[in-house]
């Protein structure tokens, strides 16, 4: 699976991190242990936990520059962090082109969201995208 692996494990971790205020290395090793992450998968799943949570105020604060109509506060918990995922990779990681990040948000959006979550996740990074 590699990356979306470790995509699913830094979302399964950002969730607990921001709903349960779990410490990030504890919730990044225990997610990654459940999954059955090998360590490249555990590797690139920290890069993208600790990179979110290191610019979490810039990422949420170009959550809210695009979705007017949502308060940060208002959105599901796992559309968020899908979001602030997918935000962290388009606009601190020159490896990842956007349309990825954006296929890989709405395909998580799907498997742990609710029914309209894909549809949400991709309207939103798709208003950052037009920004951009």
């Amino acid at each position: 699976m590699g990356r979306r692996q470790a995509r699913e494990t830094a979302l399964q971790a950002l969730f607990q991190i921001d709903v349960g205020k779990i410490e990030p290395d504890f919730a990044i090793h225990n997610t990654a242990r459940e999954f059955g992450s090998g360590p490249e998968e555990l590797a690139f799943a920290q890069q993208l936990v600790k990179g979110t949570l290191e610019h979490m105020q810039e990422i949420d604060e170009l959550i809210s520059q695009v979705s007017k109509d949502w308060q940060l506060n208002r959105m599901a918990n796992v559309d968020r962090n899908i979001i602030r995922l997918a935000l962290y990779e388009m606009k601190f990681r020159d490896d990842i082109p956007a349309s990825v990040s954006v296929n890989e948000a709405v395909e998580l959006a799907k498997i742990f969201g609710g029914a309209d979550s894909g549809r949400f996740v991709n309207g939103i990074l798709g208003k950052f995208v037009s920004v951009e």
